[in-house]
Formats: structure tokens, sequence, C-alpha cells
């Protein structure tokens, strides 16, 4: 098994608390989906989030999945002057016998902007 990092991304519609659990829980169960991956293959996520969200800790949302012995952990996004605003982030990594050309990130909602070059 080769260890793989899987990146994906989220806008949200407002900065609430459910707003922000319920985007990030979407993304985390997209990413596992879309490459097939056993919570018990799971390494760490990084989240970070725009300046601007700040009702809740995305890891919150991953807790509430039943990710409770993988190691999370949050941090906020620079502050880029025009940056796309209300979005929540992710860089998994994974044990997967996937080869990286394989690795399918995940980029919602209006995020799916920011990576066009990706297939959805």
């Amino acid at each position: 098994m080769a260890v793989r990092a899987v990146r994906g991304a989220i806008q949200v519609g407002a900065d609430t608390r459910d707003e922000v659990l319920d985007g990030a829980s979407e993304l985390v169960q997209e990413v596992l989906r879309r490459n097939e991956v056993d919570p018990q293959d799971l390494i760490s996520i990084l989240f970070t989030a725009t300046p601007d969200l700040t009702a809740e800790f995305p890891a919150y949302a991953a807790r509430q999945l039943g990710l409770t012995d993988v190691p999370l952990m949050c941090a906020a996004e620079i502050a880029v002057p025009g940056a796309m605003p209300r979005v929540l982030r992710l860089l998994a990594h994974v044990e997967t016998g996937r080869p990286r050309s394989d690795i399918r990130h995940v980029y919602l909602r209006g995020a799916a902007a920011l990576r066009t070059d990706l297939p959805q």
C-alpha cells in the first residue's frame, strides 16, 4: 500500500455552524466515496477554512462521522485579496493501492470553479 494525498474543497453558503458542519461532512464523505477509501485507511486530514468561516471547526464534522481515531487538524487559509469566499478545504493522507493517477480530488458546489482541470 502506498500513502497518497487527496485534495478537496467545498464552498458553503454562510458562516453558520450548520453550514460548516454540513459542508465539511459532505466533502469528507465524497472524498472517501470517490476514492473508495475505507475509513480505517485514513492516516490524517488537514482542514482549512477561508478567514470568513469561524462558526465551527470543520474537523468536528469528521468526528461526527465516526472518525474518532484519525488525527485531524484545522487551520485558516491566508487572506488573499479576491479569493473565493466561504471555502473549506481538506488534504487527506490515505493508504491505498491506487496509483497516483487514479486519485480523484473532489471540488464541490462553487469550489468546482477552483479546479476546472479535474474530472468531476
